[in-house]
């Protein structure tokens, strides 16, 4: 195990999973806290490993290799979600015994969830979403891809069902039946593969892989089904009524953890897989769809009269820039030098920080509901007096969302904003900043009624272990836009060549 720390983020809350499931109640609070802690150790280890010792690395499971067996690839790309993964699922981890009630007491959860079985099956459910994605992000497999993106998907719609309203289940049942379509589109581009080359592992594929049919056809698939998980423009329908119906720390870990597994598996096919002959119109029509992403989701969050819909339309929104991101890369690459790996570091650092912030919203909405017994717009007034924590962890989370200093959303915007004005796209640039200035406006709409001076009528504070989660990912979006150093050194680990050259430039 700790020569395979990665081992460990599967396997902690897989286990974990099971343990909250037979015991119940009982002893809940110590085997989540044992997880978080065993998990976050395992992550340090693998990322200490990456940039201090061996580099990027391979983990044949079980000791077989590709092609018959399972491989793993850990590289700067895998190590800047898991750290993603972990400080995310950390958080709400911590949050969840508090809204949920840590110890089984129900007087301890929020209002927004007072029944036992809500808290009963959210932990079981919630452990095996966190262990999927661990997987998914470790694994270097395109079967295994689809696999990980199953059990992920399957346990976050069960999660939305915990609030047992009938818009969380309408909602949940639409994501059910929109997820299984796009796996099938997802497998059928596993299939044509397989046919065609008999390998499943990327490694092998790259290798295999020319430019002809079989190859356009795979790849048509597997976006297209991508894309509907990924909740990209016009494939968005379910995502705001799934994000805003579900518990709240259930919103978080949708809006900053699941959706991005789908993007980090296009972004592999796209990098790794398939020759840049292949890839260049799609990633023009993925940046249009992106762009159009960016307008429509800021357009309907500043229309928006519910707390949690504002964010869920800005989740729209903000996903957009990583699909632009695509279309920049192939302009980088049109004019040569390191303008495509500042596409690509910059959409990379934007998945980051728009992760921390988008959890810590989600996490400060769930408090709102929990004081105020409803997220509608104008029971946020006055609420800045009476939880400044919340209020300036959310604040925070803000500024990196609007792409303004000092914020990490500000960095990763720039570096795409650079690449589309040297590579004199100005309409890429256009949509990038008309997005930001959306931002700002409906992000404002919320800050406007916090620092009204009305008193809210009938407050109940909050815990305290559910602000404190709001102020450190917020805290931590900036923390990532203060110091951008830490992360190019974890990415350019295994970058590929023609990517890595801007963020292996950037290392002293």
């Amino acid at each position: 195990m700790m020569n395979h720390p990665e081992s460990l983020l599967v396997i902690v809350p897989a286990l974990a999973a099971v343990f909250l499931f037979v015991l119940g109640r009982r002893g809940r609070g110590a085997v989540v806290s044992a997880a978080v802690l065993l998990v976050a150790v395992a992550a340090g280890l693998v990322l200490f490993r990456v940039v201090s010792g061996v580099g990027a690395y391979d983990h044949d499971l079980g000791a077989w290799g590709a092609p018959l067996g399972i491989v793993w690839r850990i590289d700067g790309l895998a190590c800047v979600m898991i750290l993603l993964n972990t400080l995310v699922g950390g958080a709400v981890c911590v949050y969840g015994l508090a809204y949920f009630g840590g110890h089984g007491s129900e007087e301890e959860g929020s209002d927004e969830q007072r029944n036992g079985h809500e808290a009963q099956y959210f932990w079981p459910l919630w452990m095996m979403l966190w262990a999927s994605l661990y997987a998914l992000f470790l694994s270097y497999d395109v079967f295994n891809w689809y696999v990980t993106l199953e059990l992920s998907g399957l346990s976050a719609v069960a999660l939305i069902t915990l609030a047992g309203t009938s818009g969380a289940l309408r909602a949940a049942m639409r994501y059910l039946l929109l997820a299984l379509c796009a796996s099938l589109f997802y497998l059928a581009g596993v299939g044509i593969l397989y046919a065609a080359y008999g390998v499943l592992d990327v490694e092998s594929l790259r290798q295999a892989v020319a430019s002809d049919g079989h190859c356009l056809f795979a790849l048509a698939f597997m976006a297209t089904g991508l894309c509907v998980k990924a909740a990209l423009f016009p494939l968005h329908f379910w995502l705001s009524p799934a994000h805003s119906s579900a518990p709240s720390p259930v919103s978080a870990a949708l809006s900053a953890l699941v959706v991005k597994g789908s993007f980090y598996i296009l972004l592999r096919l796209m990098t790794d897989l398939f020759p840049r002959a292949l890839t260049v119109e799609l990633a023009l029509v993925l940046g249009l769809l992106g762009g159009a992403a960016i307008l429509w989701g800021a357009f309907h969050a500043m229309r928006q009269q519910r707390l949690k819909l504002v964010v869920a339309y800005s989740t729209v929104s903000q996903l957009g820039y990583l699909f632009v991101m695509f279309a920049l890369m192939a302009e980088g690459s049109r004019i040569g030098g390191d303008w495509a790996g500042r596409a690509w570091a910059g959409g990379v650092y934007h998945a980051l920080s728009h992760g921390l912030a988008k959890a810590s919203l989600f996490l400060g909405a769930g408090i709102v509901i929990h004081s105020m017994g409803d997220d509608k717009m104008d029971s946020l007034k006055g609420l800045g007096d009476r939880m400044p924590m919340t209020v300036t962890g959310m604040a925070l989370a803000c500024v990196s969302l609007m792409g303004v200093p000092p914020g990490a959303g500000f960095f990763g915007k720039w570096l795409m904003l650079t690449v589309a004005v040297e590579t004199g796209r100005w309409g890429w640039a256009a949509v990038l900043v008309a997005g930001g200035l959306g931002a700002v406006g409906y992000l404002l709409r919320i800050f406007r009624r916090f620092m009204s001076d009305e008193e809210p009528k009938d407050f109940k504070p909050p815990p305290r272990g559910m602000e404190w989660m709001v102020i450190v990912l917020g805290a931590a979006s900036i923390g990532f836009g203060l110091s951008s150093l830490p992360l190019f050194s974890i990415l350019s680990r295994g970058a590929p060549a023609e990517l890595g050259l801007y963020v292996g430039g950037a290392l002293p």
